[in-house]
């Protein structure tokens, strides 16, 4: 069954540029029955395995930005244990709703790409390394502390404010969350939080996967790329924002 996961979560991440985390952790919850944290931990893992295997296949179709990459991974590096600690410490309803909030934010600023002006001066110079390393601040942490790909964080900064494409984009957040994904899956290894007894099955079923989906993505026009990326976010926030607080959620128990 998580060879499955795995190839699903991965033909999923190459094709929207992300790591495939927000398919990996409801199944692993849901179907395989692990925790949250152990779901975390474990997916961040898969992640780096899916960011070799997106980042090749983008890499042979030209559209990975490997200086962009160094960039934005320089900074995630650093904040990914923080955010791997952070995910021990703070309630995890609280965090999926401020994260689903940020997340269809972000959806909406990609979706409304096409009619905005376009600023060239945000694509130049020091100012577009600033965005790289900045994206890769926020990047680093909340991939750590959520246990998904960076893409969420990535590839619409690189889109709406640097200036890349959408291929290229996704191609170097993937490229990018090998190192960062790497910290990240190391801390929670060390805190506890990942089940080494499915990555067996789980890893290369998602690189099989993140291969063929990340092959497929070239096939398809940018536009429609923008919207499926837009659609998984506001899918993924919805459902951080309908987490409950515990309280709530025994409520909801008694009522059964």
């Amino acid at each position: 069954m998580s060879f499955f996961i795995g190839l699903f979560a991965g033909i999923f991440g190459g094709l929207v540029g992300l790591g495939g985390g927000v398919i990996m952790i409801p199944f692993m919850v849901g179907v395989l029955k692990l925790t949250q944290h152990k779901a975390h931990g474990t997916s961040l893992v898969a992640l780096v395995f899916t960011g070799i295997s997106g980042a090749i296949a983008y890499g042979l179709q030209g559209t990975v930005d490997v200086t962009a990459s160094i960039l934005l991974a320089a900074t995630a590096i650093v904040t990914a244990r923080t955010g791997a600690h952070f995910a021990h410490s703070l309630p995890e309803w609280k965090l999926k709703r401020s994260f689903g909030g940020f997340l269809i934010f972000v959806s909406l600023l990609l979706l409304s790409k096409p009619y905005l002006p376009v600023v060239h001066s945000t694509a130049a110079g020091w100012l577009k390394v600033l965005v790289l390393l900045s994206a890769g601040v926020f990047t680093g942490f909340l991939s750590g502390m959520m246990g998904v790909g960076g893409g969420t964080i990535m590839v619409p900064a690189m889109v709406l404010l640097a200036g890349f494409t959408q291929h290229t984009a996704q191609g170097s957040s993937l490229l990018a969350m090998v190192p960062a994904g790497g910290v990240g899956a190391y801390t929670h290894w060390k805190l506890g939080n990942v089940n080494t007894d499915i990555l067996a099955g789980l890893i290369p079923g998602i690189f099989i996967g993140t291969y063929l989906g990340g092959t497929l993505a070239h096939h398809l026009p940018e536009a429609t790329l923008r919207v499926v990326f837009a659609s998984v976010l506001i899918w993924t926030g919805v459902r951080y924002l309908r987490a409950k607080k515990p309280i709530e959620a025994d409520k909801s128990k008694n009522r059964i």
